[in-house]
Parts: C-alpha cells; structure tokens; sequence
C-alpha cells in the first residue's frame, strides 16, 4: 500500500483504454487489461500473458493492483466475518462478510463514518472523515473474495450498508456499481446489488436516472416526521411527505419493490399505531418492508422490541396486504450487525494475515 505508483484498481474499462492508448498501445489492451483486473482477479501484471514480457515489466515498474489492506478480522459465532480494512492514507473501513448455504452477501462501506448523524446508529459516532473511491470500494469485494476464496461466478450479493451515506458519494459508489455489474468485469447482477440510503431526496431523484443502478432500500425508522426527525436529523432537510414523492416516481423495473428499512427500537417506534401509520405511508406502492430489531450497546440509550412486539407490527403490515419481513441482523457478537460498524478493534493488536 506504500507504493507510489499509481493504482489502476477503480479505473474503468474506458480509463484503461485511454491509459492503454496513452502508453501508444492499442485501446483493446485496455480492455484486457480491465478483464484481468476484476474477472479474473489478477494482481500482477507478469501474470498479464497476453502482453508482451517487456510492456508487462513496464507496467510492474510502474503501477500496482492493490486492494484495500486486511488489517484485523473478527469471526462471529454464526459464521458472519468482519473485516477492518486499510486504505493507503492510513484512514479505515470495515466490511462484511455473511456466508449462508447458497451464496455470501457482502456488506460494503461508501465512507470513512458518515455525517447523517441517525441517532440509533454508532457509525454516526464517528462522523465523517472522507468518501471512499470507487476503486476502494471495488477493493472491498477484491479483498475479501481474495481472503475467503470466493469462486468468480458465486452467487455473490452486494449490499452498501456498510459505514456511510451512499448517495452523498454517488459518483464514486455508481463508478464502482458499473465496474462490479459489468459482464466483463465483476459481473455481479443489478439484482444482487442494493444500495441503502437514509433517504437523499434529489440524490435519489439522480439515481433514478442512471442507466445502470442498484436495487434502492431506504431506511425509514419512523412513521410520522415528529418521530423520523427525532431518530433521523436529516428527515429535517428531507422531510417523509417529500422522501414519499419520489419514491412513488421511482421507476422499477419488472418484478422489483422499493425495500423501506424500519429499525424497530423499544417503546419509541413500535406500537400498533406505528404499524398502522407506516401501512398507510407505503399504501399502493410497490414496496416491501425489512422489519430489523435494533442492534444496540451501551453508548446508546435505545433498546431492540421484544420478539412479540415484532410480529405484533409485521401481522399488522401483513394484514394491510404490505409484504413485511424480520431481519435477524448477522454478526452481533462482533459489532458487525445492522448499525453497529464504528471500527473497534481499530487500534488493538497487530494486524492479522487472511484466512
């Protein structure tokens, strides 16, 4: 990571053609190049038999395939892994990783903490340091399908959930969306990429307009502004009535649902009235609900709904004819649920080899 050459992980296939045709070799090279680089995972160029031996020395001596560094990795009892991961100005992020028996669901961060400021989350607690780059979020799925042997063409899930506010790094974050669902590239499919958001109105609106986008969850919390402005300072800018409008406008493509994220903490945001309000905000939409019991800890005073509590609201949904879902949140006993990601063990031991 200390290498000053630059590193080509991040770039487009347009990037490297540009490179490739800089270099005064033909555009195609950049296009192999590209392929090699997240298809095939490689991360050196003498590898590269496609070039010649001298083209691939010059590329050696002067770039580098570098992912993200695997500083510290903590294994929870059910089998969810969570990774601190270093980039190359000393700034960290975590990601995680969630094997169940037919595919692995990776939890991607978009920045270094986040400056939302949601009151129930602990990465809020760190506030914002810097967006990631579209290579350093590529590195994240690179470094941990590296570390934990993922075959190329798993089924693989993407969700950015991770540390951050995706859409205050749009950019950046659909950079790497195009990079990771490129045939020719990652090639994970839009349906397995979902991107989470504390609700960015006109963000939102600009993501609808891109040609190539993941599935979108927005997290909700609450069922009227009083309550979502208290847990979720930005409904404040944002407020439900203007976040509504344009997840309505929403275009879905065939057999997708707009995902509404709901926290459910203990006597603030789970009574019948709540449920009844939340089926009445999301009526006739194409929707679904993740009803998530909050994932807590001491630093914050919130408390996750009894399990009675939980199906009380999901019959409540149900019976309104609005899919709703319990998500048990992986990696508690890590701090890798839903919420929990504030880089502990930031600063506690050497760091530790892949597995």
């Amino acid at each position: 990571m200390a290498s000053v050459n630059t590193n080509l992980v991040g770039l487009d296939e347009r990037e490297l053609e540009e490179l490739m045709e800089g270099l005064g070799r033909p555009r195609y090279r950049g296009r192999q190049l590209f392929r090699a680089i997240y298809s095939r995972r490689e991360r050196d160029f003498i590898r590269l038999t496609e070039l010649d031996q001298e083209f691939r020395e010059f590329l050696s001596s002067h770039y580098q395939l570098t992912y993200p560094a695997i500083l510290r990795e903590f294994v929870s009892s059910d089998g969810a892994v969570r990774y601190l991961l270093g980039a190359e100005d000393g700034k960290s992020v975590e990601t995680v990783y969630m094997p169940e028996e037919d595919r692995v669901t990776l939890c991607l961060s978009s920045q270094v903490g986040c400056a939302v400021d949601c009151r129930f989350c602990f990465t809020a607690l760190l506030g914002l340091e810097r967006n990631l780059t579209a290579g350093e979020i590529v590195g994240q799925v690179l470094a941990v399908a590296v570390a934990k042997q993922i075959p190329r063409r798993a089924r693989l899930n993407l969700v950015l959930m991770g540390m951050g506010e995706p859409l205050l790094n749009l950019a950046q974050v659909m950079k790497a969306v195009r990079i990771l669902a490129d045939p020719q590239g990652m090639g994970i499919p839009l349906r397995r990429l979902t991107l989470s958001t504390a609700g960015i109105t006109p963000r939102i609106e600009e993501l609808a307009r891109e040609p190539v986008r993941p599935k979108l969850a927005v997290s909700l919390n609450a069922s009227h502004d009083a309550q979502r402005s208290e847990l979720m300072p930005i409904n404040r800018k944002y407020p439900l009535q203007d976040l509504l409008r344009v997840c309505r406008a929403y275009p879905l493509r065939p057999r997708e649902r707009l995902t509404f994220e709901y926290v459910l903490l203990e006597g603030i945001n789970d009574s019948d009235a709540d449920a009844s309000r939340l089926a009445d905000l999301l009526a006739g939409m194409r929707a679904k609900v993740n009803l998530i019991p909050y994932n807590g800890g001491p630093e914050l005073p919130f408390r996750p709904s009894p399990l009675e509590r939980v199906l009380a609201f999901q019959k409540i949904l149900t019976d309104r004819h609005l899919p709703a879902f319990i998500r048990i949140s992986r990696g508690q006993d890590i701090r890798a649920a839903c919420g929990q990601l504030r880089l502990e063990g930031a600063a506690k031991g050497p760091p530790q080899p892949p597995s």
